[in-house]
């Protein structure tokens, strides 16, 4: 019945999306004034194949309304079904969620035709034309702009001309980085590029007034139907104060000191070591346009510290000097945080509440102290033979992070150069379940640094031990899979016992547009990549093989009675985001991962073993419920810990749009499994071969929505199984071809977008 409810609602839902989609036919014109047309459609056409008509796109200054992936006008729909005579709140909800008729406005465009002529004449086009054809039935009207461009200039010579020969030498110092090459086809757009990269270059190396106005160009065509000669010019100083040009003036640096808010008795509340070490500006040194961004960068990267300005004005004695004022303003120093969570694992409802507590100024150089308390209650259901029905854990957590790179031996130069953080961390964790008692107590000294803008990031883990030890485990439960020789199972042996994990990792992040932000890339191209490596217990390995400890029955060595993990682990990840127009754009996402156990270790801590499934990996199937391989769960109790494995594929693409409102949209198909590199009895059928791999890749596909608020993202995914390598039969290998919405079907709800 309940099935049967959903695939009812489902029908609705079409048969509304249907109705909205004739709606705007029949409905649009009593939105109309007299003499009005909706524009229903927009195209650039080219009567030459070498242009690029998707690039003039974004020339257009007026488009029709928006079709949801490129079908239906539903947001217009909506809007339609509003009483635009009605202020009532409801209906003023319903026209923002919508999206108001376009009206036709012939002034934009013949803006539009004049911009796409100016573009294509920029490109080299020089005689390019375009003509603008409008199709009007009814109260409707389409528009095509057709664009004819003609023969594409080429450079045939160019040659530089310095009015100010002082900027000779520095010019030929980035001559090689030139964007201007004899051939190239004409573009105004490198000329500007061009004229950007020599103004940058000069402007770190002291010409502080220097910009891309002193650069011009003159284009003369020769007489030639196609050929262009350039020449550049790079003119003397102008200023109101001096009447005839003069040489471009180097200014070095004068006094730099800081200034703060001393109102209400305030005192500078950062060290003054502390700020003399997060400039770049000293006295004495040329000017840098990058010294000065620098500044801005570190300075603001100081918890702190909530806003900075740099202010530099020519010293009254010599105007070539540029005195620095440097003005911070204080952060909120403390603050206090309580979160309360709702969680649901494999279904099994709880709460959880986090109480925060951070000082950003702890010891007057903008280190930032955290301490967290959390505890988590959780009602489990269907769990037999145990006393206790409940999961309770409590956590406690300390860090304290310093805006510098702490390491001896470091240069000053390079400690400048690297921005980095140095983080402090211990932290302790007590689970209690019905069928075990664990306790881990981690700390860990980690450093993390960006370079070029945010895009290059990295972290080194130069420390990080975790002891896991195991106060109590149910007779139950150690009889059932620790103690019986018929049912033991040896991954959960190896993590249900005490156990050392002293790690060493980096990982490397680069992303294509700097600091992404929460509400995704609709706009432009860009692509992440990420790389993560680690290693475990060689270090706990040569201590005991220096101390020449013996091996216990199972052949581990043991550090104060406790064995320790052993492992490699690798993991490459690598997102791209390709924009289709304004709201839609097409993305990709590829992940592998491989952990491998050597030495001391058969089985990779729990910790460090890879699951698939759940809202960031393949969304047909809940977290843990997907691999290794084929592997079938029959023991719901264990399932979690059986269905993990030592290697893993993820493979994404995703259709993105914006639908109206803050509601965006998806479709989607996932790939991939995990596999173990060991046969262990426990998971039949999940070693990873060659030969098989490719027929053990599960699949699914599926529909999002998303509510984007821009600072955070709020994720609906609803996938469907497609192919299921975990059966043989053809019906439920392939639920693609034999749908079964019950079996096949998984709800997500997750924060922030899957890749």
């Amino acid at each position: 019945m309940r099935i049967l409810s959903v695939k009812y609602l489902l029908h609705c839902v079409a048969a509304g999306m249907f109705c909205l989609a004739l709606l705007p036919s029949c409905s649009s014109k009593k939105y109309l004034q007299e003499g009005d047309h909706l524009l229903t459609d927009v195209r650039v056409r080219s009567d030459s194949a070498h242009v690029n008509v998707s690039s003039l796109s974004g020339y257009v200054r007026q488009h029709p309304n928006q079709r949801w992936f490129s079908a239906v006008k539903v947001p217009l729909g909506i809007y339609l079904m509003s009483n635009p005579k009605s202020s009532s709140a409801f209906q003023k909800f319903i026209r923002r969620m919508g999206e108001a008729p376009v009206v036709y406005d012939s002034l934009l465009s013949m803006r539009s035709q004049q911009n796409i002529q100016d573009a294509m004449r920029n490109m080299g086009y020089l005689h390019a034309r375009v003509d603008r054809v409008e199709t009007i039935k009814g109260h409707k009207i389409k528009v095509k702009y057709l664009v004819h461009p003609g023969v594409r200039y080429y450079v045939d010579s160019i040659d530089t001309e310095f009015e100010d020969t002082s900027l000779i030498e520095r010019v030929r110092e980035i001559e090689h980085e030139t964007l201007l090459r004899k051939g190239m086809a004409f573009d105004a757009n490198v000329l500007n590029r061009e004229r950007s990269r020599i103004m940058s270059h000069l402007q770190n190396c002291g010409y502080y007034k220097f910009n891309r106005d002193f650069i011009n160009f003159v284009v003369d065509t020769l007489g030639s139907p196609r050929d262009v000669h350039l020449k550049m010019i790079i003119q003397k100083y102008r200023d109101n104060e001096h009447r005839e040009p003069v040489s471009h003036p180097l200014y070095t640096i004068g006094t730099v000191r800081f200034t703060y808010d001393r109102a209400n008795g305030n005192k500078l509340w950062i060290r003054e070591n502390v700020l003399n070490n997060s400039h770049s500006l000293f006295e004495g040194e040329l000017y840098r346009e990058k010294n000065v961004a620098d500044t801005y960068s570190r300075l603001n990267r100081m918890g702190a510290i909530a806003a900075t300005n740099v202010h530099l004005a020519e010293n009254a004695d010599d105007s070539t000097v540029l005195d620095a004022q440097i003005k911070i303003t204080p952060a909120r120093l403390n603050s206090i945080q309580l979160s309360l969570d709702g969680t649901n694992t494999a279904g099994d409802l709880g709460a959880a509440v986090q109480l925060t507590y951070q000082n950003r100024n702890v010891f007057h150089g903008s280190e930032l102290f955290s301490i967290k308390f959390r505890t988590a209650f959780e009602a489990i259901r269907n769990l037999h033979g145990y006393e206790n029905q409940n999961f309770f854990e409590y956590n406690i957590e300390a860090g304290l992070t310093f805006p510098d790179f702490k390491f001896p031996f470091l240069s000053r130069a390079f400690r400048r150069r690297a921005q980095a953080f140095s983080e402090l961390s211990i932290a302790f964790d007590s689970q209690n379940r019905p069928e075990f008692h664990r306790r881990v107590l981690t700390t860990s000294w980690k450093y993390r640094w960006g370079r070029g803008g945010g895009r290059h990031s990295h972290r080194v883990d130069l420390f990080d031990l975790n002891y896991v030890f195991m106060p109590w485990i149910s007779e139950t439960f150690y009889e059932k899979y620790i103690a019986n020789p018929e049912s033991r199972n040896a991954i959960i042996a190896y993590n249900y016992q005490n156990l050392f994990i002293l790690r060493l990792g980096y990982k490397y992040k680069y992303s294509s547009v700097g600091v992404a932000t929460p509400a995704g890339i609709y706009g432009k191209n860009a692509y992440t990549l990420s790389l993560n490596l680690e290693t475990a217990g060689n270090l706990l390995d040569l201590i005991c093989s220096m101390a020449d400890t013996k091996r216990d029955s199972q052949n581990h060595h043991k550090l104060f009675n406790v064995a320790y993990a052993q492992y490699a682990k690798f993991d490459f990840d690598i997102s791209k985001s390709i924009c289709l127009s304004r709201r839609s754009s097409l993305a990709f996402h590829f992940g592998l991962g491989i952990a491998y156990p050597y030495g001391n270790s058969d089985i990779l801590p729990y910790e460090k073993r890879y699951f698939s499934g759940g809202a960031n990996s393949v969304r047909g199937w809940s977290v843990r419920e997907l691999g290794p391989g084929k592997f079938i769960g029959t023991d719901g109790q264990i399932d979690f810990i059986n269905q993990t494995g030592d290697l893993k594929l993820d493979m994404n693409v995703e259709l993105r749009t914006h639908l109206f409102w803050k509601l965006d949209g998806a479709l989607f198909i996932d790939a991939g499994n995990i596999w173990t590199l060991r046969d262990y009895k426990d998971q039949p059928g999940g070693q990873f071969n060659w030969s098989t791999c490719w027929e053990q890749i599960a699949v699914a596909y599926g529909l999002g929505l998303r509510l984007n608020f821009n600072y955070f993202i709020l994720r609906f995914d609803g996938g469907m199984k497609a192919i299921n390598p975990a059966f043989d039969d053809s019906e439920r290998h392939y639920p693609l071809i034999h749908p079964n919405f019950k079996r096949d079907f998984t709800f997500h709800f997750a924060v922030g977008l899957p890749f």
